[in-house]
């Protein structure tokens, strides 16, 4: 079978890199099957696609907003009656199981659909001035290009959030994807093509991040950069962005705690762990990570959970009996062993997993895995796995758990469960994150709600609702005199 090659798109073309370089994107699940054969882009692929934005920029951002939000809508309505082979498209370049790239495909189309109605919402600010006959207005107006780094976890729902607010803004778009998944990204573009964009608006680069990714954070002629990934390339994103005074967003890493008192619901609570701690094989930012516990019912918990554990059924995610697809690649499953080998040298127990699963060589699966008798002082409490390995920690009392919860350098999403109304509210108040869920797991975001975290999970900027808008739009403030004569704010006070 003839493998696919995809090119980069510049300017509304499908073109080769000018390194002459390419790479294979491989199924996690089955590394025999390959995917397809993409661009192993350099600096001077980044410089054509920023340069072909930069010429699409002039036009676009004279585009009513509106009519760009129509855009949007019909990109909605394509994703939906493509959904069944976009998710199967996905599960095969990323390996989760289909009921979740069918819910990335359906998060990307929700997306579409609400950040085409902020076409027609895009509001401004009339505010009375202090002087005579002057009019005073605030209005958004879009940065101009802006680069764009998907991770591989989301990859058609992250580039959806990054690119649709961009361009219902005004602003053009260079994206790469992450390596291990780029078709998805190809995809969501093509049918924002064929819903009416126009050439240059979205320009695709693929490639490696030191080779493609770097040249287009520090490229001068883009203007805004918007970065999802690990908090240590984070970091080195947003300090070249820094040098150049460019407007950064970064979504960086987590490690979720889920607090479960002794009043909760526990089935509720033992579905929202296996989920949080196991969907996506963990590989979420949001991913419950930490379960505290409180001490009267850690016993059963841990026995439970366990349980629930090893009885997922683990395989190719396009099996639809299959509940945990693979890791996304070999450094991902490495890391995972790895932390396990640390944990259990510092005292954890390991009560499931910690190693590959058996009999599937072929694919990158690592068993679900979980820690008992955490201190909240070891590596596997505090750092960033990014696998399906969660540790169990015991409490005892709530004020216990909120320091537990908020006793690490990340921020992104906790979870409480309880039924007790009042601890409900001092948990919303008082976890150091940028979400927080009652008797719900520490996964689940959903399009019109900001997302994002504190702490070195991220830099404050926002994606989702009404604060991606923010980041994408600059204000511009406009004054109108009518009074026909000179009149200084603050000097001339008027009657």
């Amino acid at each position: 079978m003839t493998t696919k090659v995809y090119k980069n798109l510049i300017g509304g073309k499908w073109v080769t890199a000018a390194t002459g370089k390419t790479f294979l994107n491989h199924n996690p699940a089955n590394v025999d099957d390959v995917v397809g054969e993409f661009q192993a882009s350099g600096p001077e692929d980044v410089d054509r696609a920023v340069q072909a934005a930069r010429a699409a920029y002039r036009t676009w951002r004279l585009v009513p907003a509106p009519k760009r939000g129509e855009m949007l809508y019909r990109t909605g309505e394509l994703l939906l009656q493509r959904k069944e082979e976009l998710a199967r498209q996905m599960t095969r370049e990323m390996g989760k199981v289909l009921s979740e790239t069918r819910g990335d495909v359906q998060e990307a189309a929700d997306t579409a659909f609400y950040m085409a109605g902020e076409g027609r919402r895009l509001f401004g600010q009339t505010t009375p001035s202090e002087l005579r006959d002057k009019f005073a207005m605030s209005v958004r107006m879009p940065v101009g290009v802006c680069g764009m780094i998907a991770p591989w976890n989301f990859p058609m729902a992250i580039p959806s959030w990054k690119l649709f607010p961009a361009l219902v803004c005004g602003n053009t778009c260079v994206i790469k994807p992450a390596e291990d998944t780029p078709l998805s990204t190809f995809n969501l573009v093509e049918l924002l093509l064929e819903a009416g964009l126009p050439d240059g608006v979205v320009n695709i680069v693929t490639g490696y991040g030191p080779d493609a990714g770097a040249p287009l954070v520090a490229h001068p002629e883009v203007n805004a950069i918007s970065f999802t990934g690990s908090s240590e390339v984070g970091r080195i994103v947003g300090q070249t962005a820094a040098g150049n005074f460019k407007p950064c967003s970064l979504e960086m890493g987590g490690k979720n705690a889920m607090i479960v008192l002794e009043d909760a619901n526990l089935d509720l609570a033992l579905d929202g762990a296996v989920w949080g701690a196991f969907g996506t094989s963990g590989q979420r930012c949001t991913a419950t990570s930490r379960i505290i516990v409180q001490k009267s019912i850690a016993g059963e918990f841990s026995r439970r959970l366990v349980e629930r554990a090893q009885a997922l059924r683990v395989g190719d995610g396009l099996d639809e009996k299959v509940e945990m697809g693979p890791q996304i690649n070999q450094q991902q499953v490495d890391t995972s062993a790895r932390y396990t080998a640390i944990a259990e040298k510092e005292g954890a127990r390991l009560l499931t997993g910690g190693r590959r699963v058996e009999g599937m060589e072929k694919g990158f699966f690592f068993a679900p895995t979980v820690f008992g008798g955490v201190d909240p002082e070891m590596r596997i409490a505090r750092e960033e796995v990014f696998g399906p390995v969660v540790s169990l920690l015991e409490c005892d009392s709530f004020e216990q758990a909120i320091a537990f919860a908020n006793g690490i350098q990340y921020g992104l999403s906790t979870a409480l469960y309880s039924r007790n109304v009042n601890l409900a509210f001092k948990a919303m108040r008082d976890l150091e994150a940028g979400i927080t869920y009652v008797n719900a797991p520490t996964i689940g975001a959903e399009v019109h709600l900001p997302f994002g975290g504190v702490k070195q999970t991220g830099n404050g900027h926002r994606e989702g609702g009404t604060g991606a808008l923010d980041f994408y739009t600059s204000w511009k403030a406009v004054y109108v005199d009518y009074s026909d004569r000179l009149q200084r704010a603050q000097i001339d006070m008027g009657e």
